[in-house]
């Protein structure tokens, strides 16, 4: 696929969201004289407190075993970068798929996906956890910086994207889809008064989509840089991989005798092209296929929209599996992960026997709290933990902290 150096200069397109037709926020605002909703939801969200921890938040590697691994916030950087070039592709609001992508890890836990297990496993007597669920409970409730409300305000759109990050979550009936169907909705997201308005069974925006397949080229991609660079598995591995293969003899033919880190950037920047490229020819492919002509017909196409094609989705599974076996259980990842669940369980106990033991702004009393509310806030206190804070505060109640390493 050619792309000119003017594509995606045309004006928005009719299926993409407009937001001179925004359906408002939740507490009325008077509309910014310098901003659209959207590049003013991107600003709140850059400035959030929930944001600026995602820099001491894991990806996959814990911070102690390299500078150079990928963090929650420079994983979120990359998502971003591509969402908008996704969204320039497809002229698409790209305010709105930007925003969509810098929001949508600010639920994730200290120590990644091992410290969601660990709190969802503790909170399973109260509702469970849900990153993408707390996420919404970050932006809409937690967040207290404004004088006239709590959380961050944002558009509709934005909530909506946000909520819908992995698609649809219910049917026409109402009936959780998915990863939902047995444990139902999240109670994070059931307690939000204004869930039943985002239509939980449609897809979302186009620009919504392009933010979350940004979000799977990203970590597929950086994944496998972290990998090869933590010398969790090696080139040859990956050479058995559809697309990778290929990919990497004709780096090796382009430029012979070349070190292995610029082969490995090589490999990578090769990857993230050639996942942009399908996802944007695929997305044109749809969008004449549908013609739509409005963002809600897009909404009710029933089916993604912007995502890779059949072929790519192959490379995709093929990646992810051999992710998930030579990197996320691989036993030094796997060794790391035990200490870090520990760490989030300890804390937990400890807070639910001691409440007073949090800090003042997450004070609980259990004279007029329930055991729910307090159980919810406790979860709430650590899902917002730094994994270095997480650490601390271990050290500061046990004796054995264990070391991340």
């Amino acid at each position: 696929m050619t792309i000119s150096p003017g594509f995606g200069a045309e004006p928005r397109a009719a299926y993409a969201v407009d937001p001179a037709t925004t359906r408002g926020r939740r507490h009325a605002e008077p509309a910014s004289p310098t901003r659209t909703p959207y590049q003013r939801d991107r600003d709140r969200i850059i400035h959030a407190t929930a944001f600026r921890r995602l820099k001491d938040k894991t990806q996959v590697f814990v911070a102690s075993e390299g500078d150079h691994y990928r963090t929650r916030l420079t994983h979120t950087i990359e998502v971003a970068q591509i969402a908008r070039a996704l969204a320039r592709a497809l002229r698409l609001d790209e305010d709105l798929a930007e925003a969509l992508a810098l929001a949508h890890d600010l639920g994730h836990t200290p120590f990644g996906h091992t410290g969601e297990d660990a709190l969802s496993a503790c909170l399973e007597p109260w509702g469970g956890f849900d990153h993408n669920a707390q996420s919404l409970r970050i932006v809409t409730q937690l967040e207290r910086r404004y004088a006239e409300f709590d959380g961050l305000n944002l558009s509709w759109e934005t909530l909506e994207g946000l909520v819908k990050h992995n698609g649809p979550l219910t049917d026409d009936t109402g009936a959780p889809i998915g990863p939902y169907a047995l444990g139902g909705l999240p109670l994070a997201l059931t307690a939000y008064p204004g869930t039943p308005e985002l239509m939980l069974w449609s897809w979302p925006s186009a620009e919504a989509q392009a933010a979350a397949i940004a979000d799977d080229i990203a970590y597929d991609s950086h994944d496998v840089d972290d990998g090869l660079r933590a010398g969790l598995f090696d080139l040859a591995d990956l050479e058995a991989l559809p697309f990778f293969g290929e990919t990497i003899e004709a780096i090796r033919e382009r430029y012979p005798g070349l070190e292995r880190p610029r082969l490995i950037h090589e490999l990578t920047r090769r990857m993230i092209t050639a996942m942009v490229e399908d996802v944007i020819a695929t997305a044109l492919t749809r969008l004449e296929a549908y013609a739509p002509q409005s963002a809600d017909a897009v909404r009710g196409a029933g089916c993604q929209i912007v995502g890779f094609s059949d072929r790519m989705a192959a490379v995709d599974k093929a990646l992810k599996g051999f992710l998930f076996r030579r990197v996320y259980r691989h036993p030094d990842v796997i060794r790391v992960r035990s200490r870090a669940d520990r760490i989030v369980r300890d804390l937990f106990a400890r807070y639910m026997a001691h409440p007073e033991a949090m800090p003042a702004d997450w004070h609980c009393d259990p004279a007029t709290m329930s055991e729910t509310e307090i159980a919810r806030r406790i979860g709430d206190y650590i899902a917002g933990m730094t994994d270095r804070f997480a650490v601390a505060e271990h050290r500061r109640w046990f004796d054995d902290t264990p070391e991340l390493r």
